[in-house]
This record gives structure tokens, sequence and C-alpha cells, in this order.
């Protein structure tokens, strides 16, 4: 497919592949296992390939879908040879991916006629959300917007000694209150200071509890109403971040979260430490929500925006 003939910028693509290479390595050890001694795509691969999509943490739903979709073309095509099962996959992951991604890079992009644009961000504790918000605020810095920080999780106090600590390290301003303070009225405080300073834009930090969904649901809805009593229909993006190598577990989170509160994009950290990348697919799939950020690394230039075309380039690329 002519989509894949493209020239990724080299240092984050290289960034990329390093980041996947455990998901990928399980994926093709797994895969090949998979058609050993076959050459043809038969009803015994496909079950096998259900097998590995699965356990690869794809979700049972979109790889049903993907099956599916295989089976339609083996259908249609008559004879399919195991070798070309490779670049089936990729092409019917990469069409996947595309309904729910419009566009090439899915970053949030700052309009400028919403000032300031307010990204309320919610999460579990140690998914790597104060993280997150600190590298995100470090992107829109480098783009020479004016970032103010929220420390609206005002239920652990490293949340918010975290968040100063980033504060510090990208050179933006955080807006917090004492540990137990209500998180709406953080949350105030910060757009307030925001429209003072004319900035462009404001992340806010939300506790990350999944103790109880009626709580987290009330708390989130307090906070946005709080928050529009100073900037009229805020927020504008609620970025759920996910860890991607809790796997299934973070479907679940996906699940809570999108019940409580009304999620418009995902950030799927920690992919370069283990095998379970594949839960990007499923994710996005399965919540119709764009992926817009992928960690791939501890360092700050780490969370890169998702490019649907270098991801599945990286899943799909063979080493020489």
């Amino acid at each position: 497919m002519s989509l894949f003939k493209k020239i990724f910028s080299s240092e984050k693509k290289e960034t990329l592949d390093k980041g996947l290479e455990k998901t990928k390595t399980s994926f093709f050890t797994k895969l090949g296992k998979a058609v050993a001694g076959k050459s043809k795509v038969d009803d015994d691969v496909l079950d096998n390939l259900e097998e590995v999509l699965v356990t690869s943490d794809v979700g049972v739903d979109t790889t049903l879908k993907i099956i599916e979709r295989i089976e339609a073309r083996v259908a249609k095509d008559k004879y399919m040879g195991t070798d070309e099962l490779n670049t089936i996959l990729r092409e019917e992951i990469a069409g996947l991916l595309s309904e729910t991604h419009s566009g090439e890079d899915s970053e949030i992009r700052i309009p400028s006629n919403k000032k300031p644009y307010v990204i309320m961000v919610v999460g579990v504790n140690g998914v790597g959300k104060t993280t997150t918000i600190g590298k995100l605020a470090h992107q829109f810095k480098k783009q020479g917007l004016k970032v103010v920080l929220g420390a609206a999780d005002t239920f652990r106090a490293a949340a918010i000694d975290q968040l100063q600590v980033w504060a510090d390290r990208v050179g933006v301003p955080l807006i917090k209150q004492q540990m137990g303070s209500d998180p709406a009225s953080v949350a105030f405080d910060t757009l307030s200071s925001a429209v003072k300073q004319d900035a462009d834009v404001v992340i806010i930090d939300t506790a990350g509890r999944l103790h109880n969904k009626v709580n987290l649901m009330n708390e989130l809805t307090k906070i946005k109403r709080v928050m529009q009593k100073v900037v009229d229909d805020t927020p504008h993006e609620v970025l759920l971040v996910l860890d991607g190598s809790t796997g299934q577990n973070a479907f679940e989170q996906a699940k809570q979260f999108t019940r409580a509160t009304e999620v418009t994009s995902l950030a799927v950290t920690k992919l370069d430490g283990t095998a379970k990348g594949g839960v990007v697919i499923g994710i996005s799939d399965q919540f119709q929500i764009p992926v817009k950020y992928i960690g791939v690394g501890e360092g700050i230039e780490d969370l890169q925006v998702f490019n649907k075309y270098e991801f599945v380039d990286s899943f799909f690329k063979i080493n020489n």
C-alpha cells in the first residue's frame, strides 16, 4: 500500500521502533508459530491468528473484526499464501486505525479562537498521568504557547509535588492548594489565573481514584461545572491517560472513565517496557476515541504524537 511508502523523521521513528521492539518481537514469535508448516491461509491458520491477536492484547472484539476482514479477503482471493499474511494484517490494522484517526498526526491542536484552551487530564494513579502532563506542557511551550498547570489531584501529596517538579522543569506556572483541598476550587483558581495571565493552554490534573464510579463522576462533573463559571464550554478536551503495560486492565480503565465522563482523546504510556503494545489498536477501535499521544521512553521528548502510519510501520517492521 502506498500509504506506507513514507519518509518518517528519523530520530522520532527510531525511538518508536525501539519502543515497540518488545511488542513486535513477541507478536512475530507467536505469528511464526501460528503459520509454521503452513503455506496457505486456512481455518487452522485463522484460528491460530485469532489466538495470537488476543494474547497480544488487541482485545477479543477487535480481533474478531480483523479475522472477519481477513476471511473476506481469503474468500475473495480463493488462495492466499501465509507469506502474504504480514502485509494483509498490516493493511487491515491500518484500516481499523484510520476509522478512528482522520489525517496522519492526531495531536491536540490549540485553536486561536479559544483562549485559554482547557485540557482536563484523567486516569488512575500510577499510569504516568503527571509525567504526561509535564511532557505535554513542554510540547505546547515549544510551540510558543503560554501554559498554566492546575494541581486538582489534591488527594495525594505526591501528585502535587510531582507536578511542581515538572512545572519547574518546563518553566510554566502551577496553581495549587493544600493537600485535601476541593479539586473544583483548584480548577477555578487555575482558570481564573490563566485568564489574568492571558494563557493559551490550561492543563488540569485530576484525582486518579476508581474506587467508586459515582464519586468519580460527581467529582469530574463538579470540576467541569465550576470551570465553566470562568470559561464557557470547558473543558475543551478530556484526555484519558492509560498505562499500555497493563494490557487488558487498560481496557477496563477506559470503560470506567468513558462511563464517568466524556473522554475525547487518549494517551497510552509505558509502551517501551512492555510486549502489550497491541492494546493501542484494541482500545482505539473499541472506544472509537483517538489515541493522540504514546509514551515510548523516559525522556521529555518521548511522549510522541501518535501517527497511525508510523505506528503500524514500526509494529510490522522487519529488521534486516
